[in-house]
């Protein structure tokens, strides 16, 4: 507690996390630590700054002081280099785990949209492709039902996405969220049922953008919900 280091750390947690750390008191506590007359106790810590990161207790069973994990963590990173590299090491293979399973969660939800892809191109060869059209008429058609779903899940298309974005490699799609690609997945499934029942171009775009509007916010709040789980 006599080290300046220290006592910049917990003011700073407290800072972070005590609404009711008493800052002045902090500053003059630190202006002072380091010094050679300079001595405080966990116990006096707590009292003088209200902090919470800390707790010492006495008595016969359970005595002793206890920090939050944070200033757990550093405190052993301090002492124990074999610790710290611990830590370090560990930190470095939870980042990359997480990176690994959205990366996987992400292609596998691309392939969902692929196979939706090829059943909603088929319904739009289907039911409205004409016989005798040119190749550039076809793939005008086939653009035009992509950028339906773009903008109902997307709010844009995917050309003036890419006018928006001179500097981003490949198209709108590849930047969407596991959330975005799962509705677009969802959609392509949707639009192709649309399209048989024969239903026009301005009401189908209508439709999915409400249904990708729904199913967004239930998906949101189903990550949402995830992430506050303990």
């Amino acid at each position: 507690m006599r080290n300046k280091n220290t006592i910049e750390l917990l003011g700073i947690w407290e800072k972070i996390n005590n609404q009711n750390f008493n800052s002045p008191e902090f500053e003059g506590i630190k202006n002072n630590a380091g010094l050679n007359r300079f001595t405080i106790s966990v116990k006096q810590w707590i009292k003088i700054t209200n902090a919470i990161g800390l707790v010492a207790w006495t008595g016969r069973y359970n005595s002793g002081t206890f920090a939050h994990k944070d200033i757990a963590f550093e405190f052993g990173s301090w002492l124990s280099p074999e610790f710290k590299l611990y830590l370090i090491k560990e930190f470095q293979r939870l980042k990359e785990e997480e990176n690994r399973n959205k990366s996987q969660n992400w292609s596998l939800v691309r392939t969902l949209t692929k196979i939706n892809y090829k059943i909603h191109a088929d319904a739009i060869k289907q039911k409205l492709i004409p016989r005798k059209i040119t190749r550039a008429q076809e793939l005008h058609i086939y653009a035009s039902e992509a950028d339906i779903l773009n903008i109902a899940t997307f709010g844009i298309t995917a050309k003036d996405w890419e006018n928006k974005n001179p500097d981003k490699e490949g198209n709108l799609r590849d930047y969407a969220s596991i959330e975005q690609l799962i509705v677009l997945s969802n959609l392509e499934s949707i639009n192709s049922i649309l399209i048989k029942s024969n239903i026009n171009q301005s009401e189908r775009i209508s439709k999915l953008n409400e249904i990708a509007i729904d199913q967004m916010k239930s998906l949101l709040q189903l990550s949402n919900t995830k992430k506050l789980k303990p």
